[in-house]
């Protein structure tokens, strides 16, 4: 039962990381008294892609934030959150659907959301209605990996980093949602353990190896607190906050 169940995890395991739910947008930014603009863009393998950009004003000199949302549902499930977020730190909202996300075409995968991501930034940057110094990128759960690496491989284009429930990586999350497997097979970080299948893993998303790197080599603004959604609890934040003293001790030191 356990090689059964190791097969459907491994052929299946997209469906456990990315979770899109319907392509139908309940509300759009109008329905909070938001103003938006809808952005089509096209990644760079030419998949279709949408996102929202909300702007708190016209001639607003504040920061834009590029927000990545967690795996499960759509961009107009955290309109409520946006809402909250443009109010109070008076800041432009950018949303990007993924692919296979809302109305974006395609099928997620962590190669296809690298990109994706690389084509909202890459929009940002073309735009003469923002400030570009001040591109603040925001990622929960799934979309703190996304903005990690999008800020790892954008070292001067990103201002800041912030991780909010996000998970060390997606073989570490085998413990936390409790998969009846035994935890040498996957491993993890901070492990002794082989991590056998580690290696069938398409979406590994190994955020703590990529914030290590930004803070390592290119002194990237790291934000990050314990704050527990559905699937990851506070410890993964953890991990990566104590990663954060961990490097700037070392760099106080030399």
């Amino acid at each position: 039962m356990v090689v059964v169940g190791m097969a459907l995890l491994v052929v299946f395991q997209e469906n456990l990381v990315y979770a899109p739910g319907t392509k139908f947008y309940p509300i759009t930014p109008a329905h909070l008294s938001l103003k938006y603009e809808d952005v089509w863009l096209r990644s760079s393998d030419g998949v279709r892609l949408h996102a929202w950009f909300i702007k708190l004003c016209p001639d607003c000199p504040g920061p834009t934030i590029l927000f990545f949302q967690a795996n499960a549902g759509n961009i107009a499930h955290r309109l409520g959150m946006v809402s909250m977020m443009m109010q109070r730190l008076q800041c432009s909202v950018f949303m990007l659907s993924y692919r296979g996300y809302g109305a974006s075409d395609g099928y997620p995968s962590q190669h296809g959301i690298t990109i994706d991501a690389q084509a909202a930034l890459d929009h940002l940057y073309q735009r003469i209605d923002i400030d570009t110094s001040r591109i603040v990128v925001f990622g929960r759960c799934l979309g703190g990996a996304v903005g990690a690496v999008l800020t790892k491989n954008n070292p001067d284009k990103v201002a800041a980093l912030i991780l909010e429930g996000t998970f060390t990586s997606i073989p570490d999350m085998v413990g936390v949602i409790g998969l009846p497997f035994p935890k040498w097979i996957f491993g993890g970080s901070g492990s002794n353990a082989p991590g056998i299948f580690n290696s069938l893993v398409r979406s590994p998303w190994s955020t703590i190896d990529i914030v290590g790197e930004i803070l390592r080599r290119q002194g990237g603004s790291l934000a990050s607190r314990p704050f527990e959604v559905k699937s990851v609890g506070p410890s993964h934040d953890l991990k990566l906050y104590l990663l954060f003293l961990e490097v700037a001790v070392i760099e106080s030191s030399l």
